[in-house]
């Protein structure tokens, strides 16, 4: 169960056919309910907006929030029923901002992966901070909270490379081969990716910055190396079966 906060975010919830156990709603605001389109046994509790605002973790509340169910997802929602599919997961280890979480997962479903893996150590995916970051992405993208074995196990069993990322010292992420099946690990905001993790990884990349920077947000960073991974695969796509050049002799 997640609290969700705000009409946009209740509307998506609903979108992704999650059930609504309960909506609450700030007294004098029940007319802002009317654009949801509730299920008829949703129960709907009206209060006063000074007992509303405590409950919510937000700096200005909104006068509606929820109690959604979340999604049980796993691994057979990220890998799906083609096994040969090169799937793209971003796993995260040791994230601790849930503004970072949220913006990876909603980057996540923008540039096609197919899910996103929380190592113990990340906050909690249904933070609301994290929900409210990911525009409602956390309803629809497998989310999954799993320990370090299992994941490695997952995804060497699937054929999944894993690649630790770093701020350098590793091979350019336009350099390396994301067309296929890959994961890719985002770690902590100030340590980075655990040295132990790193060492059972089947490689490591980096996003050459020719700035004075030492490293970027582990969102920024996430995001980019989705965007290489999507664009390296649609390429791949377009070249088909004829090759990279196309065309026919």
């Amino acid at each position: 169960m997640a609290g969700v906060e705000g009409q946009n975010l209740i509307a998506e919830a609903l979108h992704a056919r999650l059930r609504i156990r309960c909506v609450f709603v700030a007294q004098g605001s029940e007319r802002l309910l009317d654009a949801l389109d509730l299920p008829a046994d949703v129960e709907v509790l009206a209060m006063p907006r000074e007992l509303l605002d405590s409950a919510l973790a937000t700096e200005t509340p909104q006068p509606v929030a929820a109690l959604v169910e979340t999604p049980d997802w796993t691994w057979a929602h990220v890998f799906g029923d083609d096994p040969s599919s090169a799937a793209l997961v971003v796993v995260l280890a040791e994230l601790q901002d849930p503004g970072n979480l949220g913006t990876i997962v909603r980057s996540a479903e923008a540039f096609g992966a197919d899910g996103v893996v929380c190592l113990p150590g990340t906050v909690n995916p249904w933070n609301p901070k994290a929900v409210r970051a990911s525009a409602g992405s956390v309803f629809r993208l497998p989310v999954l909270s799993v320990g370090e074995e299992e994941m490695l196990e997952q995804l060497r069993c699937a054929g999944v490379r894993v690649l630790a990322t770093t701020a350098q010292g590793a091979q350019a992420a336009e350099q390396a081969d994301l067309s296929g099946a890959v994961a890719l690990v985002i770690g902590n905001e100030g340590n980075g990716v655990p040295a132990d993790l790193a060492a059972m990884a089947n490689g490591a990349i980096t996003i050459p910055c020719p700035g004075p920077v030492e490293s970027l947000n582990a969102a920024v960073a996430a995001s980019v190396l989705l965007y290489e991974a999507a664009r390296q695969r649609a390429a791949k796509n377009s070249a088909g079966p004829r090759g990279r050049h196309g065309g026919t002799q």
